[in-house]
């Protein structure tokens, strides 16, 4: 049976790699669309291999164009989107008129339990809505350390993030999107929750030192509190919202509750996750 699939988020990390992915599948077999604020920018990236719609979560007027003629939807939320109830009650209520039968979404570990992070509430509407979904409950993105984190390593060889001694349960978004497109191919992930990880979790230090055995250069984590990570984050004028959620994301880290291994990444994808090192290796280029 052949599928129409909307990626929004199409730009961010999990949303590229998941259209990168779909790509790779046979022809004739799906149609994707990207939706995404920015169609030009969209079209640098991916060229023409999609098609592209403009779709914005803060514009309601976006939504029925997007969601034209679609089954399949991958769901993400902007970190800038707050008003989560009017936002995705209206955006849900429009795609399962529109007909779509299927939501994946990339939810975050913890989400059906943790009634503080946005992500719960998200779930909550879309179970309600009428529509099939599943849960993409993901653990550390490694990818952050080749984003949102490049420039400190790059630059000053240096790991600075508040996280203390604690480990994390890290994953590379491409395991993340692999799991992804199987929910959005297939039928037999309806209604479920994954919690995603990669096969071990790390320390600060551990991640220093596999990234000084890649680079072959020294990198160090230097285990800032939460007030020196604030300090930093507030001196290079960085977004405040990305700031808020980075310091709630160490903090959970630090606390010692982001360090579990969950064994469903593998079940899924009948392989092991990829693993730090090799990750590193993948990306090295980006820290050069």
């Amino acid at each position: 049976m052949s599928h129409t699939i909307l990626i929004t988020g199409a730009t961010g990390r999990v949303g590229a790699e998941i259209a990168k992915q779909l790509a790779t599948l046979p022809p004739n077999t799906i149609k994707v669309r990207l939706a995404m604020r920015d169609i030009v920018k969209g079209r640098a990236q991916f060229g023409d291999a999609f098609d592209y719609v403009p779709f914005d979560l803060k514009q309601p007027d976006t939504f029925s164009k997007a969601f034209e003629g679609v089954d399949r939807l991958f769901l993400m939320r902007p970190p800038t989107v707050d008003n989560i109830k009017d936002t995705f009650e209206s955006a849900l209520n429009v795609a399962h008129t529109a007909g779509v039968k299927h939501i994946v979404y990339l939810s975050v570990i913890g989400a059906g339990s943790n009634r503080l992070v946005p992500h719960h509430q998200i779930e909550k509407l879309i179970e309600a809505s009428g529509m099939d979904w599943t849960f993409l409950r993901a653990g550390y993105f490694m990818q952050n350390m080749n984003t949102i984190h490049r420039d400190e390593i790059r630059e000053r060889n240096e790991i600075f993030v508040p996280a203390g001694t604690s480990k994390t349960n890290m994953i590379d978004v491409r395991d993340i999107a692999a799991v992804g497109v199987l929910a959005l191919t297939q039928d037999s992930h309806a209604r479920q929750a994954y919690t995603l990880t990669g096969s071990q979790a790390l320390d600060y230090y551990e991640v220093a030192d596999q990234l000084t055995a890649v680079l072959g250069r020294p990198i160090q984590y230097k285990k800032p509190s939460l007030m020196q990570f604030w300090r930093q984050q507030r001196q290079q004028h960085a977004d405040t919202i990305m700031t808020v959620i980075m310091t709630v994301l160490y903090t959970t880290a630090r606390l010692g509750l982001a360090a579990d291994v969950s064994p469903e990444t593998a079940q899924l994808l009948g392989r092991a996750p990829i693993r730090f090192r090799q990750y590193a290796q993948d990306y090295k280029s980006d820290w050069q």
